[in-house]
């Protein structure tokens, strides 16, 4: 789903540029610019299984049944799978690879805030073969308990194979879990089980133990054990564009975080002991629970304060855009 500051962000990463410049620099091993130019709108990640060094990724909505796969050391697609048996997609935002051999796609974006009856999830089995290919995909119905709602990530528990979706909402959304086994016969009812920020994308960490949540301006990894959030710990993510997606890598070593936008970059940042420093208290983004912001908080604290700086840096180029005009 498009920001609604679209315009805003745009002209602040422009200005940010020298502020950042620095933080940019400092790229890790791992990182691609996806080259595709039929992927303008990069809304999803998900490191291949099968594959080692290919990701998965798609376009927002008003693409198609469209999964493309990339190469992560050229940037390229080497292959592009067209969904059948799933209708046209309605605005298609996660992404994530099963350790079952399936691939899951999320068409769960709902850009009038919650409004639609029913989403969808898509899977298909994970080609053995990367080449261009016309595949059948199972769909499944989904609803929420609570009512419809917006939201851009899902997750697929590596070991127990379960689904979890993230709402987006201003001020907090929840966490949603899916049933044990997903059933074309009826909807599946995804069922609150926690608050979380505002988020954009998320993911499991390969052995099931972290997940990985990430909003424009913060990310995190959260512990994981019997289906319940743990402490969080704040992560260094990169300050993008459009902050979009974000996976780990299959080594689970590190984290890649990605943007929308024609020649999108992808992003590496290492998580194993990042960021061990004592944290400062118990804060955490709009809508996050704070009893369990135990883990550090620095990265959030350092891509908020980006985060401002870049919106300032906006808003002095819209103030000296507008003396321009007016002299003129």
């Amino acid at each position: 789903m498009r920001f609604p500051m679209r315009s805003v962000l745009s002209a602040a990463t422009a200005a940010g540029l020298v502020v950042l410049g620095a933080a940019a620099a400092a790229a890790d091993d791992g990182d691609f610019t996806i080259k595709d130019p039929r992927i303008k709108e990069s809304s999803g990640l998900a490191a291949s299984r099968a594959h080692p060094g290919i990701y998965w990724t798609h376009n927002d909505s008003d693409d198609g049944p469209y999964v493309y796969a990339i190469d992560s050391k050229t940037g390229e697609t080497v292959a592009r799978i067209t969904m059948t048996g799933v209708g046209r997609p309605r605005d298609v935002e996660a992404i994530s690879v099963g350790s079952d051999g399936n691939v899951y796609v999320g068409d769960i974006g709902d850009n009038l805030g919650g409004t639609w009856k029913n989403v969808w999830i898509y899977k298909f089995p994970e080609p053995q073969r990367l080449k261009d290919a016309t595949v059948k995909a199972t769909q499944y119905v989904v609803k929420y308990a609570d009512g419809p709602r917006n939201a851009e990530a899902m997750m697929v528990h590596p070991k127990t194979g379960r689904l979890y979706i993230a709402s987006k909402k201003e001020g907090g959304g929840g966490l949603y879990e899916g049933p044990e086994h997903l059933s074309t016969a009826g909807t599946n009812v995804f069922r609150r089980i926690d608050d979380v920020p505002w988020v954009t994308d998320g993911a499991f960490s390969p052995d099931g133990t972290k997940l990985a949540l990430r909003g424009y301006f913060w990310a995190a990894e959260y512990d994981w054990k019997g289906g319940k959030l743990g402490a969080r710990h704040g992560v260094s993510a990169p300050l993008m564009r459009q902050a979009e997606s974000v996976t780990y890598t299959l080594d689970g070593k590190g984290l890649l975080f990605g943007s929308e936008g024609e020649g999108s970059p992808v992003r590496r940042v290492a998580v194993a002991g990042a960021d061990k420093s004592p944290s400062g208290g118990g804060s955490s983004p709009s809508g996050g629970p704070a009893s369990r912001a135990s883990g550090d908080s620095g990265g959030d604290n350092r891509n908020l304060v980006y985060g401002a700086l870049v919106v300032v840096g906006a808003g002095a180029a819209w103030v000296g855009l507008k003396r321009r005009v007016r002299r003129g």
